[in-house]
């Protein structure tokens, strides 16, 4: 879109300075997405963090050695199906009704599914010690982020790609469902190395997608939308990048 507005400004008057405008609009779109996401990320990460503390009780060596009653209740109880259906609510909800939520209550919304998910994904440290996690988030970030950067720059069009990653994603998705009830050690390595390079690629092609969504000529309600659901996707390309590359570099508990 920033491409196509910029041919047109550069037959009139000003072209450059138009361009420019356009260049800087686009950067300042981009960063509020960006800050956005890490925003979102880092109350996922804190608030997981404060839930594994209050649900296990440690030994003296800090060990686990049981989990209190809110642990029970948050990795075992029905109130994980109550937070697995209030995300899921709230990712529908932003989805189709974006266009009619004004920016700051999206955002609200966001960042309350990034709180929840925070609870919901403060299971993975009963199962991986933090040093693995910290060192996996910060290779995960690395690679996010020159995935990220490669979708933003590049004159590639990916669609043909992200079509085919789409694709794969449902494929994974039932794999995964399989393997519930196989349980086979080979299915799950290939889920966790075809869940990776999906959400590699996912990255590099939603960055371009949400380039291309900018608009000089949007106003504040509807650029703040489209940043938010941006955000969310990016979140979302990220959270999943994470948790599949821990299932390959986590160390268990």
């Amino acid at each position: 879109m920033s491409d196509f507005d910029r041919n047109v400004a550069a037959r009139g008057f000003g072209a450059a300075g138009s361009a420019a405008a356009i260049d800087a609009g686009l950067r300042a779109y981009m960063l509020r997405i960006y800050n956005y996401m890490a925003a979102g990320v880092a109350l996922t990460g804190v608030v997981s963090y404060l839930t594994f503390n209050a649900a296990v009780v440690t030994g003296p060596n800090g060990a686990i050695t049981g989990l209190t009653s809110f642990g029970q209740a948050i990795f075992g109880g029905p109130l994980t199906i109550v937070l697995f259906l209030g995300t899921l609510g709230i990712v529908f909800f932003l989805s189709f009704r974006i266009n009619k939520l004004q920016a700051s209550t999206a955002l609200f919304l966001f960042m309350a599914y990034a709180a929840l998910l925070g609870l919901m994904l403060s299971s993975v440290f009963l199962q991986y010690t933090g040093a693995s996690i910290t060192r996996t988030f910060f290779i995960s970030a690395a690679s996010f982020g020159a995935l990220s950067l490669y979708g933003y720059t590049t004159q590639r069009d990916l669609s043909p790609i992200g079509s085919f990653l789409i694709m794969g994603l449902f494929g994974l998705i039932l794999a995964m469902v399989v393997n519930i009830f196989l349980k086979s050690t080979g299915l799950d390595f290939a889920i966790s190395a075809i869940g990776v390079l999906i959400f590699a690629g996912l990255t590099a092609w939603d960055t371009q997608k949400i380039k291309e969504m900018y608009d000089s000529n949007d106003d504040g309600t509807v650029s703040g939308r489209k940043a938010v659901m941006g955000a969310l996707t990016l979140y979302l390309d990220f959270i999943n990048l994470f948790l599949f590359m821990l299932r390959f570099m986590g160390d268990r508990r």
